[in-house]
């Protein structure tokens, strides 16, 4: 035991010199000026400084410039991150995966602001008790933003421009002559010109102003600002696009396998403008089927080398905010010449199976097409006649064409499904939200999606030729040749896939636990355990009060999908070998596949593996920045719409977190989030019990527990921070006194300094929004994003999922 506690002082001691060193890098010093600062006396003292300082040179993190004279070695001792700046007081700093995350005083942050690449020299794990490690930034690498939107308040002889990203927290400074026309409460973007300091704010300058705070248009644009993505598209590339030519050449046509009589439709949400992928179905002599998934070529009209390849690539993916699209491609393209419309000839890229009835590929063939749709469908439409099952009653135009087709097409993709999932895909599939908006964009309305098979049906064949089409070029260009008995080399083929790895160990046992809190089994030793007992978990919290907050901890608990060339297989998905080919519309790496795959058609050489790693990285990057402006555009309606119901309104709602400040509670019928300030309870003094995800009172015993049924009223609304506070009425069906008359300091906890850092991945500050929401396809609430990626195949609005 003692020595125990000696290893601990040890330690502690050891991580304070470091630190000490770390902060003061402007000389050298001596052990005698160590022991002068720590006021050592003692002979044993000074020994064990001594073996300090031996052992932190053996480790490389300090180091001896001259005789007695030692300094940190700054560079083996920093490490490099992004600055996640989640409040006034201090921010983390986000660097290697499964590594925990920097803690640094906003006093130590040297000038950077979040979203900054910095260097960061730590003080070593026990200095700060805490569960993260302290440091200090000692460089700043790369500026992570150089325009920021905000709120502008004008004065005399000089304005101010309130940041409404949540993680932004000191206003910037706009000299007179630096205005240029904004007005009070104007949303803005302000162009930083001097970043701030520690003794001086930031100076910048107004170069758009989005319109007045509150308006929709205004706030949509500002969203999109915030997370740098583009408004509108410049002029010369939209003329680019209209100089493309509608015509196609028979000689085109003649290139390509010809589709045109083959029975061929699509099937979409029903507001969708952009249809970029088709279903061919032909019955085969041998009672197999040719199924065929036809993808827009678009890489046939955006050539390499244009302003139009610049501008994909550049954006990488479509951005769906609640109430608007803002494409990849100008809407020539993605509207008239690549939309798949019905009764139109098409330039098509396919992916052709012949199948047997029990959903095996006996034979595939991937090349260029040209299609003819012959009906466009709706879900709804298509769900219509799958739910007619006596063929004896299809007898109308459309059901005797199309009966049989869908039928069959939905019968093979259930057995596709079934496949995944034996062989160990995990299901991630939730229920979406969507909002009912008028014409300026005013919420109306909160609809429940119910995924149905018509979804379902698209989903699998889409699935299937992602696969079909990674596993095609990596086998293409394997190797034979065998480097030992028995052991293949890897695909000498460049090829982007879309990669899910599998979980954090640790991540996915601190799911575990909190599980088995909640009675449910999730075993962690094997990857088809895994996704048995978590697929099982999913079944039975269905329709539940939980469902939907375990669903997103699952999500979160996994991996995030991305791009890259490396074949690492998709772990949420159960594949060896996936890619995105599927929707090039709206998504860059899926151009890169058209193209790549091309290129091993034609027999060529594989192009550079760094060119495309590099493409990769940046698509992955702007997947991030759209999902996270779509949950802000989601988090904004959320608001908006609470704050116009009555405030006496009593509402059903589920406890989805809790900590030493609040609790978050979702209203169940809006699937909207808010807090629950422990400060407003005046019934008990409460504490938070981490262990058990809880909050106990001291005096009465009374627990809110994780998972809990309450009744609540809407307190508060800030639209301006995309936050709600709510009154606790009921806790599984008991009455509550509440007040919101109590002061943050009359409980502990409310107000908790560094140990309050809980806040900064719950609380819902800024316009950045909470990131408790999960963004979704075009508004829906609930996806699985970019994290299990299990809906990559999905389309545009109303379902656009990323596997």
């Amino acid at each position: 035991m003692a020595k125990n506690k000696h290893q601990s002082y040890y330690d502690q001691q050891k991580a304070e010199i470091l630190a000490f060193l770390s902060v003061n890098t402007t000389q050298p010093y001596t052990l005698q000026d160590l022991f002068q600062h720590y006021d050592v006396r003692n002979k044993q003292e000074k020994q064990l400084f001594g073996m300090v300082i031996e052992d932190l040179q053996q480790e490389g993190k300090i180091y001896e410039v001259e005789k007695g004279k030692y300094t940190v070695d700054a560079e083996a001792n920093a490490v490099v991150g992004r600055l996640d700046h989640v409040n006034q007081r201090f921010g983390f700093i986000r660097h290697e995966e499964g590594k925990p995350d920097i803690w640094v005083s906003a006093d130590d942050l040297n000038g950077a602001i979040d979203g900054d690449l910095v260097k960061v020299a730590t003080f070593g794990e026990f200095y700060r008790k805490g569960d993260n490690p302290e440091g200090k930034v000692i460089e700043i690498l790369e500026r992570g933003r150089s325009e920021i939107v905000g709120k502008v308040q004008v004065f005399g002889n000089y304005a101010l421009v309130k940041p409404d990203h949540k993680s932004l927290h000191e206003d910037i400074f706009i000299p007179k002559d630096k205005i240029n026309g904004a007005t009070k409460n104007d949303l803005v973007i302000v162009k930083i010109h001097s970043y701030p300091t520690n003794t001086q704010q930031a100076v910048g300058e107004i170069i758009e102003i989005l319109g007045k705070a509150g308006e929709n248009n205004a706030e949509m644009h500002a969203i999109l600002a915030e997370f740098g993505l583009p408004i509108r598209f410049p002029k010369e590339i939209e003329e680019e696009a209209e100089g493309i030519s509608e015509a196609i050449e028979e000689a085109e046509i003649k290139k390509r396998r010809d589709f045109r009589d083959i029975l061929t439709f699509t099937i979409d949400p029903h507001d969708a403008k952009d249809f970029d992928d088709a279903l061919s179905f032909k019955e085969l002599e041998n009672g197999n089927y040719e199924i065929g998934v036809h993808i827009a070529d678009v890489t046939h009209y955006v050539k390499p080398n244009t302003r139009l390849e610049e501008e994909a690539l550049n954006r990488a993916t479509s951005v769906y905010l609640v109430d608007r699209t803002i494409p990849m491609l100008p809407e020539k393209l993605s509207n008239n010449l690549c939309s798949l419309r019905p009764n139109e000839d098409k330039l098509t890229f396919s992916a052709v199976f012949e199948m047997s009835h029990d959903g095996r590929v006996v034979g595939e063939w991937f090349g260029r097409t040209v299609i003819h749709s012959d009906k466009r469908f709706t879900y709804e439409e298509a769900q219509e006649i799958l739910e007619i099952e006596d063929e004896q009653v299809w007898t109308d135009e459309i059901t005797s064409k199309y009966g049989k087709p869908l039928h069959t097409l939905n019968h093979i993709a259930k057995i596709l499904k079934k496949e995944r999932f034996k062989k160990g895909a995990i299901n991630f599939e939730t229920n979406e939200v969507k909002f009912r908006l008028d014409e300026k964009g005013k919420p109306l309305g909160v609809v429940l999606k119910i995924r149905k098979d018509s979804h379902k049906l698209i989903e699998e064949f889409m699935l299937l030729a992602n696969k079909k089409v990674a596993e095609f070029v990596f086998n293409l260009g394997k190797k034979k040749g065998k480097e030992k008995e028995g052991e293949e080399q890897e695909s000498g083929n460049t090829m982007v896939y879309r990669t899910h790895e599998p979980p954090n160990p640790e991540k996915l046992q601190n799911f575990a636990n909190f599980a088995a809190r909640l009675g449910f089994t999730i075993k962690t030793d094997s990857e088809k355990g895994l996704s048995t007992t978590m697929n099982k978990m999913m079944e039975e919290v269905e329709g539940t009060g939980v469902q939907n907050v375990l669903e997103q901890l699952a999500v979160r608990t996994m991996s995030k999908a991305r791009y890259t060339t490396e074949p690492l297989g998709h772990f949420g998905l159960a594949f060896e070998h996936y890619s995105h080919f599927t929707s090039p519309i709206r998504r860059y790496p899926d151009m890169m596949a058209h193209r790549l795959l091309q290129n091993y058609l034609d027999k060529k050489k594989a192009p550079s593996l760094e060119e495309y790693e590099k493409k990769s990285k940046h698509s992955s990057d702007r997947e991030k920045l759209a999902a996270e402006a779509e949950r802000a555009s989601i988090k904004y309606k959320q608001v908006e719409y609470m704050s116009m119901q009555d405030h006496q309104t009593i509402f059903d709602g589920v406890v989805t977190g809790v900590t030493d400040f609040g609790i978050f509670v979702e209203i169940t019928s809006t699937s909207c989030e808010g807090m629950v300030r422990l400060a407003d309870l005046n019934d008990d003094f409460y504490e938070l019990d981490k262990e058990n995800f809880r909050i106990v009172g001291k005096r009465t015993g009374r627990i809110i527990t994780f998972g809990e049924a309450v009744k609540v009223r809407v307190k508060a609304t800030d639209l301006e921070r995309r936050s709600m506070d709510l009154e606790l009425v009921g806790v599984a069906g008991k009455a509550f006194k509440s007040s919101s008359g109590m002061t943050s300091k009359s409980r502990r906890g409310s107000s908790n300094g560094r140990g309050g850092r809980g806040a900064s991945s719950r609380s819902d500050g800024g316009r950045g929004g909470s990131s408790r929401s999960d963004g979704g396809r075009s508004g829906s609430k609930r996806s699985s994003t970019s994290s299990s990626d299990k809906s990559s195949s999905n389309k545009d609005k109303g379902k656009r999922r990323r596997r």
